[in-house]
């Protein structure tokens, strides 16, 4: 979820992506979306906060055909990178949005419309002046609760232990959120996700912390 703005190519212009349909209009965000108008079908949607170039998520989709994936991706150039590259892959199953994703949960997204939301490093505005930057505050929790489907869940992965404790402490204090496994973690301190972040972070050494959690009610 980290990035900064940088220079990518693109083999499609941000109009033929628009055109394609992989790349959502930020028109979007401005009212309710209407999920299975947006992919064309019913299928559960699962969405990626901060998906940067797209590594996880154009992997997710590929591997699984029978989800939806939606990015929402703050960074524009980023948005329409991973809009390309899902083009040239032929990812049918996948959409990227810019835009700010607590806006969304906020106002955008009809409650138990998500079936899985993943976050992944999002960025822990370590400074104490800046902390209620932070994505993962009580407000988001409940509009995180109020969209997921009953048994949908969320996975949250950090290298920054202070925003991990307040992840922890922030989504089970959460009425109708239950801890559970983290998905997809195959050792302590470990995951495969593929992101560039995570290839980053891992040769560096650093620790990453996982938290997951089911909407039971």
């Amino acid at each position: 979820m980290r990035s900064r703005p940088g220079k990518v190519r693109l083999r499609s212009s941000p109009e033929q992506l628009l055109r394609a349909g992989v790349l959502l209009d930020e028109s979007s965000a401005s009212g309710q979306m209407d999920l299975p108008a947006l992919f064309g079908n019913r299928r559960p949607v699962e969405i990626e906060i901060g998906p940067g170039k797209g590594a996880f998520l154009l992997r997710r989709a590929a591997e699984r055909p029978e989800l939806n994936l939606l990015g929402l991706e703050w960074v524009r150039s980023y948005a329409c990178y991973a809009a390309d590259r899902a083009l040239r892959a032929g990812l049918g199953n996948v959409r990227l949005l810019c835009a700010d994703a607590e806006a969304v949960f906020r106002t955008c997204l009809p409650g138990t419309s998500v079936w899985r939301v993943h976050i992944h490093f999002p960025d822990p505005w370590p400074k104490r002046k800046h902390r209620r930057r932070r994505l993962i505050k009580p407000p988001f929790a409940m509009n995180l609760r109020r969209v997921l489907r009953l048994g949908g869940q969320v996975g949250v992965i950090t290298d920054h232990a202070g925003y991990f404790h307040q992840i922890c402490r922030v989504l089970s204090g959460e009425v109708g959120l239950a801890e559970v496994p983290f998905a997809g973690t195959p050792g302590p301190g470990r995951v495969e996700l593929g992101t560039n972040f995570e290839r980053k972070y891992t040769a560096r050494g650093s620790r990453f912390y996982t938290f997951a959690a089911v909407r039971y009610l």
